[in-house]
């Protein structure tokens, strides 16, 4: 087992995962808390680089892309700091943090995990129901569809279209244009057969980005979400549709299924531990400040379902 423990969050190794946990230390991003643990297996990982700094230094995984349907949606779209990959390394810790990355790369060598793309997600979306707040109104996602409502600054004709709803299976596709500088971003959601020229702020699709920090947060996790419930963008085309997240479809009096191909349940407890974790995770997030009372709630309710 190789461990690094820093102020910033703890990652180990066992071999087979890494278990990423970000700290709840204030100085971490908003984020990082919010997409929480993550268990990466190492079939996902494409490799990983310790960076020395000044002071202290970073770990960087890099995951095969298409793994991740977080990453998917959010590459290229949030900074550094509120990467889940990326750990700032004390300067006491920096040998620890060489040791790490040694062991994961040996395992990738060993294992022969190659470095090119996946056709599925190897890690869940976030966990559903979720809202995401724009500059002209809000996005709503259920797993099965998306709602668009909208506020007092949509302008008139977008408005008076009413709110939309784009059901999951009707969807093409999401597109995040993220503000910069005085530049307003959208979100446009692509259903199939339908093309449109129009400016975001009088698309009824589109929602407009103000830039704001919680924006920037709760659409990162919303169009992850979605990204894991569409086709893999790099699935074969007459491919099933791969839901990272079927756990969800699962009824709640069903039981925990155990590994593929045999009788045993022993995995439902693990499930059930992580479950509660991400329970005392989201109650920790809620005192803090960083999840809204409703938003609390909204979450609760969903893992609660899954138990």
């Amino acid at each position: 087992m190789a461990e690094v423990l820093v102020r910033d969050g703890t990652w180990a190794f066992d071999g087979d995962t890494i278990r990423i946990v970000p700290s709840r230390d204030r100085h971490v991003h908003k984020l990082r808390q919010l997409v929480g643990e993550r268990s990466v297996p190492l079939m996902a990982v494409a490799g990983i680089a310790y960076e020395p700094g000044r002071k202290g230094g970073r770990l960087r995984l890099r995951l095969r892309e298409g793994a991740d349907p977080f990453e998917q949606a959010a590459r290229g779209r949030i900074p550094d700091s509120a990467d889940p990959y990326q750990l700032a390394v004390d300067q006491d810790r920096t040998g620890v943090a060489e040791y790490f990355a040694d062991e994961v790369r040996n395992a990738l060598v060993i294992e022969r995990v190659p470095e090119g793309p996946c056709d599925h997600y190897l890690l869940p979306g976030p966990a559903v129901p979720l809202t995401a707040s724009a500059g002209d109104g809000t996005a709503t996602f259920d797993g099965a569809s998306i709602r668009l409502d909208w506020n007092w600054t949509t302008e008139t004709g977008k408005r008076s279209a009413g709110p939309q709803i784009f059901s999951l299976k009707d969807l093409a596709g999401v597109d995040w244009t993220p503000a910069a500088g005085l530049e307003n971003g959208h979100v446009r959601f692509r259903v199939a057969g339908v093309n449109t020229r129009m400016p975001p702020k009088h698309d009824p699709s589109c929602l407009v980005l103000w830039g704001m920090d919680k924006e920037t947060r709760t659409f990162a996790m919303l169009l992850a979400a979605i990204a894991a419930r569409l086709p893999h963008p790099l699935a074969p085309s007459d491919a099933p549709v791969h839901d990272a997240a079927a756990v969800e479809a699962v009824p709640s009096d069903a039981p925990a299924p155990g590994p593929a191909g045999s009788g045993d349940t022993t995995a439902g407890g693990s499930d059930a531990d992580a479950l509660l974790r991400r329970l005392r995770e989201l109650g920790e997030l809620r005192r803090e400040g960083v999840l809204t009372e409703e938003e609390f709630t909204t979450a609760k309710q969903a893992l609660l379902r899954r138990l």
